[in-house]
């Protein structure tokens, strides 16, 4: 076994390649881009929300008050009618970009910490870079690609997102992979 101690250089390399890879894929492949697109007549839906002043989170319409309200012809009915949505209300301003991609890293930094932990209980100094590859790969691949298809199935994000985001996943799996495996303790 290895312990977590002794795979830092590879924790952090990865979650620092990682970055770099994302940033290319989001600002210069750009497949991500067609994945969130404005509703017809965005500026009046704005301008009917705006007095609402909600506050930054998560909602939904229509929701329904218990499990026993969602068989109601009245809960029916509002479903019926529409518009049925679940919306994320961020707050004012600029995104925050910086704080976005801190959190981004420090998020790779947990994975390659829990990939640290897996790999390092099943494998020895000195395994070959293949079989520390598939470990490592296969640990990052269920955090970073496998999660976003609880998005499709649960909250009505688009397949084309679910793919992209496994294919993101699968691209940042290899990086962190590839990096345990060539900075594996020998």
């Amino acid at each position: 076994m290895v312990g977590i101690s002794g795979l830092w250089m590879p924790i952090v390399l990865s979650a620092v390649a990682v970055f770099i890879v994302s940033s290319l894929i989001h600002m210069v492949l750009g497949w991500h881009k067609s994945e969130n697109p404005a509703p017809p007549n965005a500026d009046a839906l704005g301008d009917a929300m705006r007095p609402f002043n909600l506050a930054p989170g998560e909602y939904s319409m229509p929701r329904a008050a218990s499990m026993k309200d969602m068989s109601s012809p009245e809960f029916v009915a509002k479903m019926t009618k529409g518009p049925v949505v679940m919306f994320t209300v961020f707050p004012n301003g600029p995104m925050n970009m910086g704080r976005s991609l801190g959190l981004w890293f420090v998020y790779s930094i947990a994975i390659g910490v829990f990939t640290a932990y897996v790999t390092g209980r099943t494998h020895m100094i000195g395994d070959d870079y293949l079989s520390v590859f598939r470990v490592a790969g296969a640990v990052s691949f269920a955090a970073y690609g496998i999660g976003v298809w609880q998005n499709w199935i649960w909250w009505g994000r688009s397949l084309r997102g679910a793919l992209t985001g496994t294919l993101d996943g699968l691209i940042y799996a290899l990086v962190t992979a590839g990096m345990f495996g060539w900075l594996w303790p020998r």
